[in-house]
C-alpha cells in the first residue's frame, strides 16, 4: 500500500476533525495525482463513514432540526439523479461555475468576519439562505461537493459545535444513500474494503488529532479557518475539473 494513500488520510481527517468538513475535498485532491477517482471515492466514502457518525454523537446537543433535516431531504433527493446526470452530461462548466460562486461566498464570509462588526441579534437574510441551501443540498447530492453545503451551515449555526453537529449529520445521511447504490451498483469491492480497512488507523490518528486541535481554538478563529477552507475547496474544484 502506498505511502501516499496514508499520508492523504491523516491529512484529510486531519482538517475534518478540526473543520468538520472538507476531508473529501483534501483526500481527493491528494490522491488524484496518482489513482483515479474511480478508486478513490469508494474508498473516501468507507472511511468517511465512521467520523460522521462520531462527530454527530460528540455534538448531538447541537443538533438543530431546522437546519440538518432540509439539507439532508435535498441531498437525499439529489444522490439518484445525480449520479444518472453525472453518467450523461458534461459538468465541467457547471463545476468551474460553482468553484467560482464558492469562492465568492467564502471571500465575502471573510471578510465579514474580518471587517463588519455585526450585531448579535442581527439574522442572515431568509431568502439568501434559501436559495443557498437548495443550491448547496442538490451540489452535495449531485456531486458529492460539500463546500456550498458548508457556506450554509456556517451562516446559520451559532458555534462551532453546531456547525459541526449539522454538518456531519448531513454528511452522515449521504454516506448511508451513497453506501447502498456504491453496493448495488457494484462500484464498492473486495479491494476497497481492504484498502478503508489498511487505512483505518490515519484515519483515527488524523481525526482525533484534528478535534485536540479544533478545542483550542476560539470561535472567530474556528470560523475563520472554515472560510478559508471553503475559498480552498473552490480553488481545488475548478483546478481538479480543469486538470
Amino acid at each position: 500500500m502506498s505511502f501516499l494513500w496514508f499520508a492523504a488520510v491523516i491529512a484529510a481527517f486531519f482538517v475534518k476533525g478540526v473543520s468538520g468538513f472538507a476531508n473529501t475535498l483534501v483526500f481527493s485532491s491528494i490522491m488524484s495525482f496518482g489513482t483515479n477517482n474511480i478508486n478513490i471515492s469508494p474508498v473516501d466514502l468507507l472511511i468517511g463513514i465512521p467520523p460522521n457518525a462520531i462527530m454527530v454523537w460528540k455534538n448531538k446537543s447541537r443538533i438543530d432540526p431546522k437546519i440538518c433535516v432540509p439539507l439532508s431531504l435535498l441531498v437525499a433527493a439529489g444522490v439518484i439523479p445525480g449520479a444518472l446526470f453525472l453518467k450523461n452530461t458534461d459538468v465541467v462548466f457547471i463545476k468551474i461555475v460553482f468553484g467560482i460562486v464558492i469562492i465568492l461566498i467564502g471571500i465575502q464570509i471573510l471578510l465579514q468576519e474580518l471587517f463588519i462588526k455585526t450585531k448579535e441579534n442581527t439574522k442572515p437574510n431568509p431568502v439568501l439562505l434559501a436559495v443557498l441551501g437548495v443550491i448547496s443540498g442538490v451540489m452535495c447530492g449531485l456531486f458529492g461537493i460539500g463546500a456550498l453545503l458548508a457556506a450554509y451551515v456556517n451562516k446559520t449555526a451559532s458555534d462551532s459545535s453546531a456547525f459541526k453537529a449539522n454538518m456531519c449529520i448531513v454528511f452522515l445521511v449521504d454516506n448511508v444513500i451513497r453506501f447502498v447504490l456504491y453496493t448495488l451498483w457494484g462500484i464498492l469491492t473486495f479491494e476497497s474494503y481492504k484498502i478503508a480497512l489498511f487505512l483505518l488507523p490515519g484515519m483515527i490518528a488524523g481525526l482525533l488529532l484534528g478535534m485536540l486541535v479544533g478545542k483550542k481554538l476560539n470561535e472567530k478563529t474556528m470560523k475563520i479557518v472554515v472560510v478559508i477552507l471553503l475559498i480552498f475547496s473552490g480553488i481545488s474544484l475548478i483546478v481538479n475539473t480543469l486538470r
